[in-house]
């Protein structure tokens, strides 16, 4: 085993995270966290991860559920086209029969990538797959003096070829946290966690690094330069106009159609203008996107009669409205103002 190998897998033995889905083999439970923890962080993720599985303990059981109910079950993680594909997935997996152990299966199974199903495919199965995610940029880029921008063609290649030939060839089992893991599974951990918790993107724990004295960033003082990342699009402000109804007890909402933000969730009436009579109750809510910043405003509109609205919305209690899956940007405005 080379040398960084054996570093990391001994730093990880020491300083890993224990986490619930690494306490298991069962590929669906491996699966369901890689999914939910693609763009969340690992302390957010934690408790999705362990409600899915309490409702949903097997993928039959999952695929079984409506969309509506998934959506609803995923609220407040953002990136709702994961939760889409996950249940999309789970009837592909049915469809098959066993969950595909083969890299090229796991593939082709709706939401996942590269990276996912290298973890997917080293963790439950043992298959000799690295993965490569921000932190292992991060890690590679800093340790080998690797200035090449990781978001460009010329990026991915050079780090996946890198990060494929540090991988263990020898898949023993390694026993971590008091149990057994092929070494692959271990390795492909350890440099996520070292990315994560030791080399992170800012102020990383260089003074204490086990990779200290073969770091190149670290011996030409580069480590905040390093990784490179090329320009991407520029960030566009887009605003938005909410109208929440009151009709005796009654509010509209409908769900958002395909082709753009928030795919099959719900909104209150979206306008272009003010409508007479309505009151605002919040302005400029503001919600940060990959490569958008949305501000809405908000107001109330009591009516005694229904208005004439799209055919697309639907009447429901307000006291329901915890039932319909919403975008983060309106659960935000319905935890401070609450129907009567």
């Amino acid at each position: 085993m080379n040398d960084f190998a054996l570093t990391l897998l001994e730093w990880f033995r020491e300083n890993g995270r224990d986490l619930p889905w690494r306490q298991t083999r069962d590929p669906y439970a491996i699966w369901l966290s890689e999914i939910i923890l693609q763009q969340t962080q690992v302390k957010q993720g934690w408790d999705y991860w362990k409600r899915f599985m309490h409702r949903w303990p097997t993928v039959e059981a999952l695929a079984a559920a409506t969309e509506d109910e998934v959506l609803r079950e995923w609220q407040g993680l953002g990136y709702y086209s994961r939760a889409r594909n996950l249940h999309y997935a789970a009837k592909q997996i049915v469809a098959l029969g066993h969950f595909p152990d083969t890299l090229d299966e796991i593939r082709k199974l709706k939401g996942v990538g590269d990276y996912t199903a290298a973890a997917i495919g080293s963790i439950a199965f043992g298959l000799p797959a690295a993965v490569v995610d921000g932190n292992v940029y991060r890690v590679l880029a800093r340790h080998f003096g690797i200035d090449t921008p990781i978001n460009t063609t010329e990026g991915k290649k050079t780090f996946t070829a890198l990060a494929q030939s540090l991988l263990p060839s020898d898949n023993c089992q390694l026993s971590i946290f008091n149990y057994q893991l092929p070494q692959v599974a271990a390795y492909n951990q350890a440099i996520m966690d070292f990315g994560a918790i030791q080399c992170t993107p800012s102020s990383p724990n260089c003074p204490n690094c086990p990779l200290q004295e073969s770091c190149s960033a670290f011996r030409s003082g580069r480590v905040s330069d390093l990784p490179v990342k090329q320009k991407t699009l520029k960030v566009r402000e887009r605003h938005l106009i909410y109208i929440y109804i009151r009709y005796n007890g009654q509010t509209a909402i409908h769900r958002r159609g395909p082709g753009d933000i928030w795919q099959g969730l719900y909104e209150p009436w979206l306008v272009d203008t003010v409508p007479a009579g309505a009151v605002l109750i919040k302005q400029n809510v503001k919600h940060v996107l990959t490569h958008r910043i949305l501000l809405a405003d908000f107001y109330l509109l009591e009516v005694s009669e229904k208005p004439s609205l799209p055919p697309d919305y639907i009447w429901i209690p307000e006291a329901d409205l915890d039932s319909y899956a919403v975008p983060r940007l309106i659960e935000k405005f319905l935890q401070d103002f609450r129907p009567i």
